[in-house]
């Protein structure tokens, strides 16, 4: 065997145990710290000798600075971690003559596959480490931050949008990383952060910070409740903007061609007018006359609607909480749609007057406690005048207090013939547990607990509204 056949051999274990010894380091920085000198000296070996920045091992340092100083590297973190691309067809067996050249270019492609397998490892740890690695005690507004941002690289990395994982209750590491984000935020002198301009604003507004948010927010003044107020409202003008663009591709009504198209440009059908005036054509002119013009109908045919939302405020139902009071905020702006809007715990509160504004609504809730549906039914049934024409949506994971009267109302209310829409829960993009006894009635009742994304709920409420 000549030098050359050796290295080839030797080149695989090679790779393979550099591999292994990133992989090792990953294992060790996450759960047994006993072995980390040696594998940290192995490791910077490796990732020197591979050609990446041994910033990629600093547990310090974000995997945006990284890309920042090494641009090159943005690409191979996108994706990093996604499901592989079906294989193509499997190429026509050799010619057997050629068996010799064959095995030598496999033996040179399982090096460059290999050595592929170190540079990903090397990426992978830094990824998972900078986002599952926390540590403990005291987290600053800079390391939330940093680690929002590394959390958004690693949903790059499995091939989703960043932000599009955190909020998913549905499997999935979803839960894992909304779990850690909601920690690091327990971690923080948050009242401290919020009473420094230049601290809160660095602080990327989420879920699980908004959540902390509304439930402290009678202890802050001043300074610190001008800058909670202005993350709460910036998370919800961006959640507002995703779910006013659900709405708007929902289904709508039918067209009514009753009422006589507007007469505007921007609603002249062109095509139909070229094909009523086609005997009007002149072929010596080569003109076409046009006696009528057509125009396109788009008035909807709507008739005045009342919707009302009941939503439990209690601590698990935050996430529904922020989206349905923005959701009920968007159809409240839609025409001859009458928005009322409950949140309850073991009190009932009105917040129909502020509807129109989420950013107020949220402002006045007050989020925790025990669950209480009757109080909350006491005030919607008064709200239903024509039952034909309502439809009451009830948001919770109706682990209540009493539930056979609250149960035997809402079974009031559909026989009455209004739509009733239990929810289990509205989060972006996932559902929550919800008490099984409720469950198994509403199916009974032939009005199923409806879960899931919160495009279903849109689509429910758009379909019954236009």
């Amino acid at each position: 065997m000549t030098g050359h056949e050796q290295g080839a051999e030797a080149l695989p274990a090679l790779e393979d145990n550099r591999r292994q010894v990133l992989y090792w380091r990953l294992l060790s920085r996450l759960f047994d710290p006993e072995e980390q000198a040696t594998l940290e000296s192995a490791s910077l070996a490796v990732v020197e000798d591979i050609g990446l920045p041994a910033a990629l091992l600093d547990p310090q340092a974000s995997v945006d600075s990284i890309v920042q100083r090494h641009p090159e590297l943005a690409a191979e973190f996108d994706g990093l971690m996604a499901p592989p691309e079906p294989e193509p067809e499997p190429e026509p067996e050799p010619d057997p003559e050629s068996g010799a050249d064959s095995a030598s270019a496999g033996t040179g492609d399982g090096g460059r596959d290999r050595a592929a397998e170190v540079r990903r490892a090397a990426l992978v740890s830094k990824v998972l480490l900078n986002v599952f690695s926390t540590g403990s005690g005291t987290v600053t507004a800079g390391q939330l931050s940093r680690w929002q941002s590394d959390a958004g690289w690693l949903e790059r990395s499995l091939g989703s949008k960043p932000g599009g994982l955190r909020g998913a209750r549905a499997g999935g590491i979803g839960p894992e990383l909304g779990a850690i984000e909601a920690d690091l935020v327990k971690r923080m002198r948050l009242r401290e952060v919020l009473a420094d301009p230049r601290l809160a604003a660095r602080l990327t507004p989420s879920m699980s910070l908004i959540e902390q948010l509304l439930r402290d927010k009678d202890n802050l003044s001043g300074v610190a409740l001008a800058n909670a107020k202005a993350l709460i409202r910036r998370f919800v003008d961006e959640v507002a903007e995703v779910l006013r663009t659900q709405v708007e591709k929902a289904t709508v009504g039918a067209l009514d061609r009753s009422i006589p198209p507007k007469r505007v440009f921007r609603n002249l059908d062109l095509d139909r007018t070229i094909w009523k005036n086609l005997t009007n054509w002149s072929p010596e002119e080569e003109r076409l006359y046009v006696d009528r013009l057509y125009y396109r109908h788009t008035a909807r045919r709507t008739t005045p609607q009342r919707l009302i939302v009941v939503v439990d405020q209690s601590g698990s139902m935050v996430d529904s909480m922020v989206n349905c009071t923005i959701l009920a905020s968007i159809f409240a702006g839609l025409p001859k749609v009458d928005v009322h809007l409950i949140a309850y715990d073991t009190q009932a509160l009105d917040l129909t007057p502020w509807v129109h504004d989420p950013f107020e609504t949220l402002l006045r809730t007050n989020l925790g406690g025990g669950t209480d549906g009757t109080v909350a039914m006491a005030l919607a049934q008064p709200k239903i005048a024509e039952p034909r024409n309502t439809v009451v949506v009830w948001i919770s994971d109706f682990y209540e207090w009493q539930t056979e009267p609250l149960f035997e109302s809402m079974a009031a209310i559909h026989r009455s013939g209004a739509k009733f829409i239990p929810v289990g829960s509205v989060t972006s993009s996932g559902r929550g547990s919800v008490n099984p006894w409720f469950r198994e009635r509403f199916k009974d009742l032939g009005t199923p607990v409806l879960s899931g994304h919160i495009r279903k709920l849109v689509h429910e409420l758009k379909t019954f509204l236009t």
